[in-house]
């Protein structure tokens, strides 16, 4: 794994507008970055990357069998008491996933590590999907990639056949953000692109124009019965609207599926560790309230917990982060370093939900700037990888998006 520095294409940015990437530029600030790519083995991508994400997915659909049969857990886990029936119907009923992203911390020896998962409403799709594979194809138009160079990503070509699997031809699907903004948007449009490739409707409406008929239907914005709706917008926040009261009546089938807020809540992680502790692409993780219970050698912390904390209270001491169960773009998250703060994420917007512990795995630096790997899961497999690097240790909203490539 390399950082390599890379002429940029000379037309990008009226390219960006042709297609609609208005959002390449965001405040000022680039946030599509092509003056340098990140250039991978193949063997780093399949062994270290591909393989293993597509392990830690299916981990996660064992974390979510197990879950479910837990109130305790679902407690953790904040999920509104009113709605862990409609949670755990949809799993039961095995509600369809399409797609989600794993945050992996890799430095090109592996093997990588799981930061959280983004399985719900996860962004930088059309970036990864479509933005850099053009990149590829006109860096190596031009001459400036050798012959041979190739990319890991079908994520497109996934998407298209998961819809093909999911849905009959010509079913009507409705695809929904919150308006007025570009990359939620971008993103939407992304999945209703490999819709309509794969011979389905896809229709857009505004979130806060969806309305509810007399006989409790979900309406888009030309008063059609939303039979099937992908919503860019997180079930953490659904679970608290009094739409969610309409849900379980309404005859509609979420994208993503109802537990899928299972797998997007931090508390995720510890429920993993807990499962499958010592597992390589895992990093030692704790609800905060054991963590303070084992330590104290009070609370209700339980036995097995309490030895696990033993076995990896070194680990923790050396480094660990502080994260809110619900938390986006590394806001409310705190990393320590042999007990002192070495950094702190200015956006608290998350502060008041309840935390988690994790291992400390630092992101690897290349010229000032620390990656995270974006692992993108369509189905049940990992389809493709996206990049974005800060010279921050948190990555946040405008941490660049950097293109990829695999050495011939």
């Amino acid at each position: 794994m390399h950082k390599i520095i890379l002429p940029e294409r000379p037309h990008w940015r009226d390219h960006a507008k042709e297609v609609g990437f208005t959002f390449a530029d965001m405040h000022g600030e680039p946030y599509w970055d092509e003056t340098s790519a990140y250039a991978f083995s193949l063997d780093q991508i399949e062994s270290d990357l591909e393989d293993p994400a597509t392990a830690l997915h299916a981990m996660c659909r064992e974390a979510v069998a197990h879950i479910i049969t837990s109130e305790d857990l679902m407690e953790r886990l904040a999920i509104p008491e009113a709605h862990r029936d409609l949670v755990v119907e949809s799993w039961r009923r095995d509600d369809p996933e399409i797609y989600g992203r794993f945050d992996l911390a890799y430095d090109g020896r592996g093997p990588a590590k799981l930061l959280e998962y983004n399985a719900d409403t996860p962004t930088s799709l059309y970036e990864s999907a479509a933005f850099q594979w053009q990149w590829l194809e006109d860096q190596l138009a031009a001459g400036v990639l050798p012959e041979g160079t190739d990319q890991f990503n079908g994520i497109h070509e996934a998407l298209v056949a998961r819809f093909g699997e999911v849905f009959e031809a010509e079913s009507d699907l409705h695809f929904t953000a919150v308006a007025g903004n570009p990359e939620d948007y971008g993103t939407v449009e992304a999945m209703g692109w490999a819709a309509r490739e794969a011979g389905l409707g896809a229709h857009y409406c505004d979130l806060d124009k969806i309305a509810i008929s007399d006989d409790g239907q979900f309406l888009d914005d030309e008063d059609r019965r939303i039979a099937v709706l992908f919503k860019l917008y997180p079930w953490e926040d659904l679970l608290r609207d009094d739409y969610a009261n309409h849900i379980p009546g309404s005859g509609c089938l979420f994208l993503e599926p109802a537990w899928k807020a299972l797998l997007s809540n931090k508390g995720l992680l510890p429920v993993l560790w807990q499962m499958f502790e010592g597992h390589p692409n895992l990093l030692p993780a704790f609800f905060e309230q054991d963590v303070g219970d084992a330590m104290s050698g009070g609370g209700a912390v339980a036995a097995d917990v309490a030895k696990a904390f033993e076995r990896a209270e070194t680990q923790l001491e050396d480094g660990h982060v502080r994260k809110p169960i619900l938390s986006r773009e590394g806001a409310s998250v705190t990393i320590f370093k042999a007990g002192e703060i070495i950094e702190q994420a200015t956006n608290t917007d998350y502060a008041e939900h309840p935390r988690i512990v994790q291992a400390y795995a630092p992101l690897p630096k290349f010229d000032g700037f620390r990656p995270v790997i974006g692992a993108w899961i369509v189905g049940d497999a990992c389809a493709g990888i996206g990049i974005r690097d800060d010279r921050s240790r948190i990555t946040q909203d405008l941490s660049r998006f950097k293109p990829h490539y695999i050495t011939a």
